[in-house]
């Protein structure tokens, strides 16, 4: 089952000029363990799954602009400088368990903002995307 979809000024494509992963898929890249509480929820959680900078460059894109859209439509632009290490994560599992629909799945965009204050403003939780199921690379920095 395809959970992100891919596409714009990528180069691995995999489906008609994108690239689309299941959750397998996402697992097989570089994982990042992210352990922060967020505006969300209560107390502090441990989020796995791949780095944004370390998604583009598997899909051969360096880190840019994204679109990042969820499946209920909401569209949010991620700026290059979050793709980075220990920048924006695009999460698979929180607390080691994945998660369904109803609970932000089954990916979400995270920040470490308890390692990282300078994240902790209401721009930065904008982009903290839950449900996402596609990314448009749209600039390269």
């Amino acid at each position: 089952e395809v959970i992100l979809t891919v596409t714009g000024l990528i180069d691995v494509t995999n489906v008609e000029g994108s690239a689309q992963f299941d959750l397998n898929m996402l697992e097989a890249l570089d994982s990042t363990i992210v352990e922060t509480s967020t505006i969300w929820t209560e107390g502090t959680h441990e989020f796995t799954g791949v780095l944004l900078s370390d998604l583009l460059a598997a899909v051969g894109s360096e880190p840019a602009l994204v679109n990042a859209t969820a499946i209920n439509d909401y569209a949010v632009e991620i700026p290059s400088e979050d793709a980075i290490p220990g920048g924006a994560l695009v999460a698979y599992l929180f607390d080691g368990e994945q998660m369904s629909i109803r609970d932000k799945g089954p990916l979400w965009v995270v920040y470490n903002w308890d390692q990282e204050p300078a994240y902790k403003t209401e721009v930065v939780y904008s982009r903290s995307i839950w449900q996402l199921d596609r990314i448009e690379v749209k600039v390269v920095a």
